[in-house]
């Protein structure tokens, strides 16, 4: 599939027999986005979906850093170093040590904006259904999960999987409602946040209500006592008495666990059996970014050669210089070394590559 720029319907059911014939395509015709299926089809080519003959499909992990709670892509750095984190977490906290994938049937790439894709090739996957695929999320995330139950393994000896992720996740959740009940700097964020979880977590399971600020606070001052709370994190939730119940939803609400602690996958992806994905080395038409891919071990954000999205993806030529005017405010970029931070109507005179990505974004206009 291709995405022409301005407001042309995208370009689909398009099937080529060889690279040469990619090549003069896209050439004749720049394009702002390019994408591949991954699926398999005996006939590529035909127009309607019936008529291709599915074979089997690739399994896609998108993650993208502006799902996670309290990320915004106007810091863009910091998005993508969060990002890149979850995604290495995807792999190395569960699909090799979970699920058993293996490194040589992995793809791992840039999407070329917001975050990563991690593209796995297994043969011996290619025929799961969507909800085969639904399931492998659903454990990602951490649904279904009896919070109870998981912390008492754990407590057991069993310091695998998500009985090991929840004990993390509680210490901070009973470390976030002694901040509340201590009043520090902060709390009332943190009390409008596990509140707002709350209601979700009613609305998802289709209840009337859900305990307001007020029981919050009072299981906050109850989390204020030393001894109670060690007990607590012991695995003793009988210091709460009547707070149990609304502990056990905070915990399993609470974003450290279900999303901090739980890979960030994007299920839509996952789960379809015909998807279009980004093409490697193709450029991004929201960022000018060139879709890259890496070796895995480049993922693991602390390493020496970690990889860097905002210097190894820049296609676009940076010796060229263009002066643009900031049309958005809080906006933080960065392209190779060096980094900016303007304020509304600031004027930058920045590289071609600089220039292109802040019009893309809508941040910037060319100065006429």
């Amino acid at each position: 599939m291709f995405i022409p720029f301005g407001n042309t319907p995208p370009i689909r059911h398009k099937a080529f027999s060889d690279i040469e014939g990619v090549r003069s395509f896209i050439t004749q015709r720049p394009m702002h986005s390019c994408f591949y299926s991954t699926a398999y089809w005996h006939k590529p080519y035909e127009l309607k979906m019936a008529n291709k003959d599915w074979i089997g499909a690739d399994l896609i992990f998108d993650l993208d850093g502006d799902h996670l709670p309290g990320v915004t892509d106007r810091d863009f750095p910091a998005m993508l170093e969060v990002i890149q984190e979850q995604a290495f977490s995807l792999w190395n906290d569960y699909l090799e040590p979970e699920f058993g994938f293996k490194e040589k049937y992995l793809q791992v790439t840039f999407s070329g904006h917001r975050g990563f894709h991690l593209h796995y090739r297994d043969p011996s996957l290619f025929q799961l259904d969507s909800e085969a695929r639904r399931e492998i999320v659903s454990h990602i995330r951490g649904e279904d999960v009896d919070v109870k139950s998981s912390l008492a393994r754990f407590h057991q000896g069993d310091k695998s999987g998500w009985s090991s992720r929840i004990n993390r996740g509680m210490g901070k959740v009973v470390e976030k409602l002694q901040i509340i009940g201590r009043k520090e700097k902060g709390y009332t964020g943190l009390l409008d946040s596990i509140h707002q979880g709350l209601q979700s977590q009613a609305r998802r399971e289709n209840r009337t209500g859900s305990k307001g600020k007020t029981s919050i606070q009072n299981l906050s001052n109850v989390l204020l006592n030393e001894q109670r709370s060690n007990r607590l994190l012991e695995g003793n939730f009988g210091v709460l008495d009547k707070h149990e119940s609304l502990f056990l939803d905070i915990l399993k609400t609470d974003t450290s666990v279900v999303l901090a602690n739980a890979g960030e996958a994007d299920e839509v992806v996952t789960i379809d059996v015909r998807r279009q994905i980004r093409w490697p080395t193709s450029l991004h038409g929201k960022s000018g970014l060139r879709v890259t891919e890496f070796p895995l071990h480049r993922l693991e954000p602390d390493r020496n050669q970690s990889f860097d999205p905002l210097s190894e993806t820049i296609a676009l030529p940076n010796e060229k210089k263009l002066t643009v005017v900031m049309t958005k405010d809080e906006c933080r970029f960065r392209f190779f070394d060096k980094e900016w931070e303007p304020n509304l109507g600031d004027e930058l005179e920045i590289s071609e590559a600089g220039a292109t990505f802040l019009i893309l974004k809508g941040w910037a206009e060319v100065k006429n």
